[in-house]
């Protein structure tokens, strides 16, 4: 584990802090320690949650250390340094494995990557100061490791658009005005919001919460009559979901709303 990324566990949650000053920037040992941070959540079984933030008040991650970059002599191997880490970028753009929720905590301005990095997150929670903006296209590239992909689908295409043409900064204010961030505080407040948030998150059956986040991206393009055809036992597309509707859990939440006390979640 890097000494640039802290984790620590607590109450089914497991927090990782990017801890790089003064930019927070994403090199290949942080991106590694993140994905290692994200994979022992996802294999833990007394962990449910992930809450992802920065250290400081001033910047979330700057995104790509772009001075790493600038030392290489040619395309291929610059290119590769941000593709070829585990999970993707930063860990976690590409850890299409990871079935449990994660939350940023947007503690300043979210750059290039590090914009990219809330895209990768389930929930954002965003101190009320904190921006987001993408100057990729003055850079000479494209926001390739998730806005691109994710932006457009996320807030309205004609907005998306513009934030990637001219890399405008976006305010907190306006994230949580196209519902890209849920909750908006000041930074004071903002560890203690994202950490609320994560409790009410974690008290959900696990496997209802892995079920979840497998099942909405699957979905959400489909029509329909199709999006509901998707989720009838015995559909073997998603896994994670026909193992909730046979499990113990799915049970248990009847039962213990019946007894009037609260669920005893196994997660199986």
């Amino acid at each position: 584990m890097s000494a640039e990324v802290r984790v620590e566990t607590y109450d089914r949650i497991v927090e990782i802090t990017i801890d790089r000053p003064p930019a927070n920037a994403i090199n290949t040992g942080v991106s590694n320690a993140i994905y290692e941070a994200l994979a022992m959540l996802q294999e833990d079984d007394n962990l449910s949650v992930g809450i992802i933030t920065g250290s400081g008040e001033r910047i979330f991650s700057a995104g790509w250390d772009l001075k790493e970059i600038a030392a290489i002599d040619n395309n291929a191997e610059a290119v590769n340094s941000a593709y070829s880490c585990p999970g993707g970028f930063a860990g976690i753009s590409e850890f299409w494995g990871l079935k449990k929720p994660v939350i940023s905590a947007i503690n300043g301005m979210a750059v290039g990557g590090g914009f990219e990095i809330a895209l990768a997150t389930d929930l954002i929670v965003t101190a009320d100061h904190a921006e987001f903006f993408l100057p990729e296209m003055q850079r000479g590239f494209l926001p390739d490791v998730g806005a691109i992909q994710i932006l457009p689908r996320r807030i309205p295409y004609n907005v998306a658009m513009e934030l990637l043409y001219t890399g405008r900064r976006m305010s907190a204010v306006e994230a949580q005005q196209w519902g890209l961030a849920c909750r908006v505080c000041p930074i004071g407040e903002l560890m203690e919001s994202a950490r609320e948030l994560a409790h009410e998150v974690a008290r959900g059956a696990p496997l209802a919460l892995q079920a979840l986040k497998e099942v909405v991206p699957a979905i959400h393009s489909l029509p329909i009559p199709q999006a509901f055809a998707a989720t009838k036992p015995g559909n073997n597309d998603l896994p994670v979901y026909q193992k909730m509707l046979m499990s113990e859990d799915f049970m248990e939440g009847p039962r213990a709303f019946a007894e009037k006390r609260d669920p005893v979640w196994k997660g199986k």
